[in-house]
């Protein structure tokens, strides 16, 4: 691979703010909806790994068969429950994602199961995954961690958090987490999805582009 630091455009005595902000430009010059390619995109990506792996001492990760064959003791992980509220509602209500009662709220509100219920997350699968094999049309753009359009915050319980994203460590450590990449960790969890709108993930989101060229054709 060609020198990850010119892929960034950074120096590479670059500190680590510098090269998480050069990540997060570089990536939304490449996407292909900004006029860039998968190709560049993704080595993007794979340049932002390698610096992060050499910062930490570490080889990239490699997927590593033992040779050994795995055993099933019987047990079956039954995945996660989510309770799911739509931003937009909060919004429009008055509400705010910080008050206390916020899921109670809405459970007695008579809201639309595209704007508050619950379904089961199985192992294996992200959030945003689950939530479209549930027949959901949850927010995405590049759904590889590259912008903030398919962010949720989490209320209660935990989610994986992937290295190579976007978001600030004080944007996860707030309970922001992208659902494209991120899966439950908790047996239960609440969050709110299409937190996209946020003021502080506005230079994180991607525009519609395809969506908004789709509409004006007849």
């Amino acid at each position: 691979m060609a020198d990850p630091f010119e892929i960034l455009e950074v120096n590479s005595d670059a500190d680590d703010a510098t090269i998480d902000q050069a990540y997060r430009r570089r990536v939304m010059e490449t996407h292909p909806d900004q006029g860039g390619s998968v190709r560049a995109f993704q080595r993007v990506k794979e340049a932002y790994e390698a610096i992060m792996a050499m910062r930490n001492g570490e080889d990239a990760p490699e997927a590593v068969d033992d040779g050994e064959e795995t055993v099933d003791d019987g047990h079956h992980d039954p995945g996660s429950r989510v309770e799911y509220l739509n931003y937009e509602v909060i919004a429009d209500r008055g509400w705010s994602i910080d008050d206390q009662g916020l899921f109670a709220a809405a459970a007695d509100a008579d809201l639309d199961a595209e704007d508050y219920g619950e379904f089961r997350v199985e192992p294996g699968e992200t959030l945003l995954e689950a939530a479209e094999n549930r027949g959901f049309a949850w927010p995405y753009a590049c759904r590889g961690g590259a912008c903030a359009n398919c962010a949720v915050a989490v209320v209660e319980g935990e989610m994986t958090v992937p290295i190579d994203h976007v978001l600030s460590s004080e944007m996860t450590e707030r309970g922001i987490h992208l659902s494209c990449i991120g899966a439950p960790a908790t047996a239960e969890m609440q969050v709110v999805y299409n937190v996209k709108h946020m003021p502080e993930l506005d230079e994180l989101r991607l525009p519609a582009y395809r969506f908004e060229r789709t509409q004006s054709v007849d």
